[in-house]
């Protein structure tokens, strides 16, 4: 997709990089973590969904703090917290708000909830998305992370910052797909240099906004994920208790990006907090192209080498696997039993990967079979939907041991190219309406 257009606004000398989406008659901020920028949050498909339904009951405001992503560096490594929140003061007056409701997300929710104390006159509503007043343990805030936990996050985000730093704790549920991992490291990347990541780390240990919580006289919503390991949910009842008649709700899930997992369940009540209702809008349904792969002879294979040698092999395999879909740029959707389905954006690339996963998997000593089909699928949230991908599966199903079997459609779409094919003949797919010819992908 063509991401909005970057505009800037002044703060002094330095220029403030933002975006606006969506022609709702009500305005809504959303500031996100000091990690991302506005420049990399559109080409992670989840994230572009989930501003896109913000976007349409709203009119969307997006900016990059000072030092940040596409705004101008500051002489500090760090300016204060007090600068930042002056930046979304300005993008609002370069964009005409008056007025606007604002969505602080981890971070963020400091920048919004500062804001929302010192600016009441400009603030309509505040929603808070796995947000904390405080990070550390203190004597009267026993549920903050011992310094020692933040400090071994410090390091590691020290270490591995551009590479996907801490990718397993803000993102479980998708931490191991190569597409995200290839994304998350670029957003660190140009979201934020390594040394002011560093720096912010280290002042996030002492930050401590409790006081100015019962002075937030916007109605507010506090959203926490149960489960979150970087923000505890705790964190998210002590602010809808501190703040004046604040909502509380808690959803299920280990992600504390927003965007990430059940994204729905999020804005949802996000919606109805805000508009008076909750609208979830129709699946995103795209041409695409799914390849389902399987282990032969899995269950044999195991009984004869023992669990953990079958375990051990299991995760060679997967290496394997992942390696592969990274390269050919796919998208990992489900890792069920001893198989993969993966996304892809063309017919060429799905088999291409098939074939190359085939020529992988056989020198770590397994043989698959793989199925691929090109058709409209639904994009729901991490996972996919539709006819299509029912009838990937049923190919797969056909398939011998090292075989690669393809649909007509397939086949159609890569007429003219160097892949050639054997006629399998008509089958009916189990659960599937009609006859399919099918198609075998010659080696």
């Amino acid at each position: 997709m063509v991401a909005p257009e970057v505009r800037y606004a002044r703060s002094g000398e330095l220029s403030i990089a933002y975006q606006v989406v969506g022609e709702g008659a009500s305005d809504l901020v959303y500031a996100t973590e000091f990690w991302q920028s506005i420049e990399t949050q559109w080409l992670e498909p989840r994230f572009e969904a989930f501003l896109r339904r913000l976007a349409s009951f709203s009119r969307l405001i997006l900016f990059d703090y000072r030092g940040t992503g596409l705004s101008d560096p500051t002489a500090s490594l760090l300016p204060p917290l007090e600068e930042w929140m002056e930046d979304l003061r300005v993008v609002l007056d370069a964009v005409g708000s008056r007025k606007a409701a604002l969505i602080g997300s981890g971070g963020g929710g400091s920048i919004t909830m500062m804001f929302a104390a010192a600016h009441p006159e400009r603030t309509k509503a505040l929603v808070l998305l796995n947000a904390a007043a405080r990070l550390t343990r203190a004597p009267d805030y026993p549920f903050g992370n011992e310094r020692s936990v933040e400090r071994a996050w410090r390091d590691s985000s020290r270490e591995q910052w551009g590479r996907a730093a801490l990718a397993e704790l803000v993102a479980p549920g998708v931490a191991a797909e190569p597409a995200f991992r290839e994304w998350w490291a670029r957003n660190e990347r140009l979201g934020l240099r390594q040394g002011m990541n560093v720096e912010l780390d280290q002042t996030a240990e002492d930050v401590d906004i409790r006081g100015l919580l019962p002075s937030i006289q916007a109605p507010t919503l506090v959203i926490s994920r149960k489960d979150n390991r970087l923000i505890s949910a705790e964190h998210g009842r002590y602010l809808a208790e501190m703040i004046p008649e604040a909502r509380y709700v808690e959803v299920s899930g280990a992600d504390h990006l927003p965007f990430i997992g059940d994204s729905d369940a999020i804005l949802d009540e996000v919606e109805e907090f805000l508009t008076g209702f909750r609208h979830s809008p129709r699946p995103d349904r795209v041409l695409a192209t799914v390849l389902f792969t399987d282990i032969v002879g899995s269950t044999e294979r195991a009984v004869e080498i023992g669990d953990r040698a079958w375990r051990d092999l299991l995760d060679r395999h997967n290496e394997a696997v992942r390696g592969v879909i990274s390269r050919f740029h796919g998208r990992e959707i489900d890792t069920a039993g001893d198989g993969f389905l993966v996304l892809f954006d063309g017919p060429g690339r799905a088999i291409r990967a098939a074939q190359a996963i085939a020529g992988a998997t056989r020198q770590v000593g397994l043989e698959v079979r793989s199925g691929v089909h090109s058709g409209e699928v639904e994009l729901v949230g991490s996972d996919i939907r539709g006819i299509a991908v029912h009838v990937g599966a049923r190919v797969m199903a056909l398939a011998a041991g090292g075989e690669i079997l393809v649909s007509s459609t397939v086949r159609d779409l890569v007429a003219g190219s160097d892949i050639d094919f054997d006629d399998r003949g008509v089958h009916r797919l189990k659960g599937v309406p009609g006859e399919w010819r099918l198609f075998r992908v010659r080696p």
